[in-house]
């Protein structure tokens, strides 16, 4: 069985879009991570999640990811607060950025770790544009203050990679690594 460690109703949607057998479990971890390299950070945060859920689920798949935005070598999480997502907002305005999400899939013998990067280009956006959007409920609980596949997708103009490592979730590379452990 696979076991979705995590909270994201997005990373659930899209397993289950997959059609991809899974349950959640939601747990709290301390997800303090003291690596300046986002990459990395992404990777160890991921594998630290998963290595706890895994210790409580030996005889299953865990997986679990972490997913940030990173603007140039900044790490852009959730935002706080309707300011602190301004200010996020402010600066992905007309700005290329990247979106890595760290992976942990494993069970109790062997595991792999890695990260999916994506780049993303949004468009410049107006000081009205970007007030209107903070004022929505939209970017509270996301990386970067924004989903791709929401209000926000209005301004990108492209992005490089994945779209669903965008939303949180890898699918393509997980499918792969998933096949390996006889869960599809």
């Amino acid at each position: 069985m696979l076991i979705l460690g995590s909270k994201s109703p997005r990373r659930k949607e899209i397993l289950e879009m997959a059609n991809i057998p899974f349950k959640v479990f939601k747990k709290d971890i301390d997800e303090d991570i003291n690596e300046s390299d986002p990459y990395l950070y992404a990777k160890l945060t991921a594998l630290k999640k998963g290595q706890v859920i895994s210790n409580e689920f030996r005889n299953d798949v865990v997986l679990c990811c972490d997913t940030i935005v990173c603007l140039d070598n900044e790490i852009l999480e959730k935002p706080v607060d309707k300011d602190d997502c301004y200010k996020m907002i402010s600066k992905l305005s007309g700005n290329k950025h990247v979106v890595i999400t760290g992976v942990y899939i494993g069970s109790s013998n062997k595991y792999y770790n890695f990260y999916v990067s994506t780049e993303v280009y949004v468009d410049k956006l107006t000081d009205r544009e970007i007030i209107d959007y903070v004022n929505t409920k939209e970017p509270y609980d996301k990386a970067g203050g924004y989903a791709i596949q929401g209000l926000f997708s209005k301004h990108i103009s492209k992005i490089i990679g994945d779209y669903y490592n965008v939303m949180g979730l890898p699918l393509n590379s997980i499918y792969t690594y998933l096949k390996e452990f006889h869960i599809i």
